[in-house]
């Protein structure tokens, strides 16, 4: 049954995986043309980090990943040096007023995504460590909400609050299931919510952003025009889509085509049917993601395999979601098919790890 399951999600991956290859070429080729000169350029980058991530999956499903809690420590500081020096002009590399990566020559890094790591293996240890005390106020619930402040508080000055929000989630849920108190929980939420607002409504472009979520025709050339762009680029596919590569929202009226917005593109190429079809692979990931969960066979597996799960969840649903214009546009990429070196690099890892800790939980 186990190893059923570690073949399920291996295979369902796998698809994801086929299908972003495909939709990054057919959403990527005539922008890449215009801008480099090559339409295989973003395929070919995307080619390059794919084989960096097999390496890495399969690595870490060599190894015990017992590993990982031996030197969760090392790796959160690790994480908390890169979030430093990613900030460091000369360093961190800026786009858009963002500084959230590293540029060594083509490859590009962006050390939140190892944060996002980290962070859910130390957390995994310290709940074993803690056990029933993290049920405690002060032993256990403030010391990991503390560390999470201050991951949180390094990609918020990237600035990168979609991530944030993103990790926050997944690490309340991992404590919340641990045994912490849901008071605790509720207090922490209520007591945010002034720095949200301030962070939000007080921040121009997130708050345009926020405006253009209730009513993107209120500026359908500005603030709307992307989400306006997507709800067409879907909307226009129908039950069976335009077909393979005749997309016509990715001819530079749809940013980020190949990236934020590739499920959009799918929706216009592919229809319902393609849409339906991917939202229903994730399901099944899911799905397989919660039997590996529950036939974890120690403590440790058991929260790791909920963290990442939980993650790569999270942003499948926000980014389908910005996609539709249910949610406000939020830089997330869709895990294993969007274009993205570091996004695709670390869910393939956490991909590796969640079959290394089901292959410890088969039985003969």
């Amino acid at each position: 049954m186990v190893r059923k399951t570690r073949i399920n999600l291996f295979t369902i991956s796998v698809l994801l995986i086929c299908i972003g290859i495909v939709m990054i070429y057919s959403s990527s080729s005539i922008y890449a043309w215009e801008k480099y000169g090559d339409s295989f350029y973003f395929l070919k980058r995307h080619l390059f980090f794919l084989l960096a991530g097999l390496l890495l999956t399969f690595l870490v499903m060599l190894v015990d990943y017992h590993l990982f809690r031996k030197h969760a420590r090392l790796l959160l500081w690790i994480a908390f040096a890169l979030l430093v020096l990613v900030l460091i002009p000369g360093i961190g590399r800026e786009v858009s007023g963002a500084r959230r990566w590293f540029r060594f020559k083509f490859i590009s890094f962006q050390p939140a995504e190892f944060a996002n790591l980290a962070l859910i293996i130390y957390i995994s240890d310290f709940i074993c460590r803690k056990g029933d005390k993290i049920k405690l106020l002060l032993k256990g619930f403030i010391p990991p909400v503390c560390v999470l402040g201050a991951i949180a508080l390094l990609i918020l000055l990237q600035p990168d609050l979609g991530t944030v929000i993103a990790l926050g989630s997944v690490i309340l849920i991992m404590l919340f299931v641990a045994g912490s108190r849901g008071s605790y929980i509720l207090s922490l939420l209520l007591c945010s919510l002034p720095a949200l607002y301030l962070l939000v409504f007080k921040v121009p472009y997130r708050r345009s952003r926020i405006l253009a979520f209730l009513n993107p025709w209120l500026d359908p050339k500005g603030t709307g025009f992307q989400i306006i762009q997507s709800q067409i680029a879907i909307g226009s596919g129908g039950l069976f889509g335009r077909g393979l590569g005749h997309s016509q929202q990715k001819l530079f009226y749809l940013p980020a085509a190949h990236t934020d917005f590739i499920f959009s593109i799918i929706g216009e190429e592919l229809g319902l049917a393609g849409t339906l079809g991917i939202v229903a692979l994730f399901m099944i990931f899911i799905q397989q993601g919660l039997k590996i969960i529950k036939n974890a066979q120690d403590k440790f597996g058991y929260f790791l395999a909920l963290g990442l799960v939980l993650m790569i969840s999270l942003k499948a649903i926000v980014n389908i979601g910005v996609s539709c214009g249910v949610f406000p546009t939020k830089g997330l990429p869709l895990p294993f098919i969007s274009y993205g070196g570091s996004s695709l690099i670390f869910d393939m890892v956490s991909l590796g790890i969640l079959i290394n800790i089901a292959r410890t939980g088969e039985y003969p």
